[in-house]
């Protein structure tokens, strides 16, 4: 086989698609009961990223591990958002809590690193951010924890878009102009 220069894909990706690290952070045995005993199904809670500010998570089940975390990847790549990155940190300070789970982001000066610890670290990690400080506040399961996680990088808005003062003032100007001129148009 003769190589000109292109690489083929490997088997099970599309070309084109973009290439996303997949981070397991959590894996369960799960137990239905019905008439004859237990039936055993495991449960995987994979994050995925692109080294990029895109970030994902997923939870799906299946009959043996692989079969899990194949669902659970997925998922996950179905579920992915944008996150605002401001010279390799967050713009800002957010917290975000889902049923028990409290986490709580700020930003982080160069040089500082991930201040996080489980599930926290693994998502910042694979979204590409590398100075972060956060405080899980609430309770330690790990589906929550990742979920607010997500939520507290949802709701980043990126500098541009900050409202400040000067800004205000700005739109207030205009608005105020515009609505005279307008005015005055009808009066003549």
């Amino acid at each position: 086989m003769a190589n000109n220069g292109t690489t083929r894909p490997r088997r099970g990706e599309v070309e084109g698609e973009k290439q996303y690290d997949e981070r397991t952070l959590h894996i369960d045995r799960v137990a239905r009961v019905v008439k004859g005993g237990r039936r055993f199904r495991f449960r995987a809670l994979i994050a995925v990223g692109d080294h990029k500010a895109n970030v994902g998570i997923g939870i799906a089940k299946g009959s043996d591990v692989t079969a899990a975390v194949t669902k659970a990847s997925e998922v996950a790549k179905k579920n992915i958002i944008k996150v605002p990155l401001y010279r390799g940190t967050i713009p800002h300070e957010s917290q975000a809590k889902v049923g028990g789970a409290n986490i709580l982001l700020k930003p982080a000066s160069p040089g500082t690193g991930l201040i996080a610890g489980g599930v926290v670290r693994s998502i910042l990690e694979v979204a590409g951010i590398s100075n972060v400080l956060s405080k899980s506040l609430g309770s330690s399961n790990k589906a929550n924890t990742a979920y607010a996680t997500i939520a507290a990088l949802a709701q980043l808005k990126p500098a541009k878009d900050w409202v400040t003062q000067k800004k205000a003032i700005k739109q207030n100007k205009t608005v105020r102009g515009n609505t005279k001129k307008v005015s005055n148009r009808q009066n003549q």
